[in-house]
């Protein structure tokens, strides 16, 4: 990711080791089949032998370095497949009475074909599970939400300042990232916004942090921009600290869509469909002598 580049650099010059931390050398392999095990002895060994666990901003930086080297893999894949695509086009070549050009276009055919396969597959897999904040964690960003709200989190290099930001809200699009790089974000939003409501800041110079405020504000959000995979909103839990701060009236709609929520995932009826068959028992009790045997609830 451009926006990491900075960060690498900089984490390049910063020591990681106290100057009388190597006191014996870390006398381990790596097992294929293992590869967080050999990952938690490493760290254990940086934490006797190192100041490592003393940074405050440990998580975090080991967070975007995971980022990093992901997207350096990402980055080589491409890289091969690329490769692979071209030596198809050459090996076409070979084949008498097949044109260059017809050979490499069934050589994209195909990459595209498997690309193809594997969003399928992704599909298939239907909406995923929201984060502990109602939202979901992606490669470079992370967002949740409220009923009202929606917070997003984009990691910057450490350092960073305002005057590098790029943030632009409108009604139904998102857009941010540094100034002269890729934007980390640019897509239509899942619902409006209030955008005269919405703002953003920079957090320690670590992150920028935007507030977008729901137009409306009586349904979870499936996704933060299109083209991202869907939230399971079913799971969506509003924190019940909040709830007392909402009006009344708010407060009983609210509630009320949670037990509808809880209701349909246990396969039970909501509460309009019970408030209709207590009427409609309440109108048999009154009138015996009509039959009933036939009666649906819509």
């Amino acid at each position: 990711m451009a926006i990491l580049s900075d960060y690498e650099e900089e984490n390049q010059k910063k020591p990681m080791l106290s100057e009388t931390s190597v006191r014996k050398p870390f006398q381990d392999s790596l097992e294929p089949s293992e590869p967080l095990g050999f990952l938690k002895r490493v760290f254990e060994f940086l934490a006797r032998e190192s100041d490592l666990f003393k940074i405050d901003s440990l998580e975090k930086d080991v967070n975007a370095v995971v980022r990093l080297v992901k997207e350096k893999v990402d980055a080589e894949e491409r890289k091969r497949k690329e490769i692979k695509v071209e030596e198809n086009v050459k090996s076409e070549k070979k084949v008498k009475g097949v044109p260059p050009e017809a050979a490499k276009e069934a050589a994209v055919k195909e990459e595209e074909e498997e690309k193809g396969s594997e969003t399928k597959e992704e599909e298939k897999r239907g909406p995923r599970a929201p984060n502990r904040c109602n939202g979901l964690d992606m490669d470079n960003y992370s967002w949740g939400q409220s009923l009202q709200e929606v917070n997003v989190t984009v990691p910057v290099p450490p350092g960073t300042k305002s005057k590098f930001i790029a943030c632009e809200i409108k009604k139904k699009h998102l857009k941010v990232g540094l100034k002269g790089q890729p934007p980390v974000i640019d897509g239509e939003l899942f619902q409006p916004v209030k955008v005269d409501d919405c703002f953003w800041s920079l957090e320690d110079q670590k992150s920028i942090s935007i507030l977008l405020t729901k137009h409306n504000q009586m349904e979870w959000w499936k996704y933060l921009v299109k083209g991202e995979p869907d939230i399971d909103t079913q799971k969506a839990e509003p924190e019940n600290s909040k709830l007392s701060d909402l009006d009344p009236e708010m407060r009983s709609t609210v509630e009320k869509m949670m037990f509808d929520q809880q209701q349909k995932s246990m396969g039970l009826p909501t509460s309009d469909e019970m408030q209709k068959q207590e009427i409609l028992k309440k109108f048999m009790a009154e009138h015996p002598e009509m039959d009933f045997s036939g009666a649906k609830i819509c």
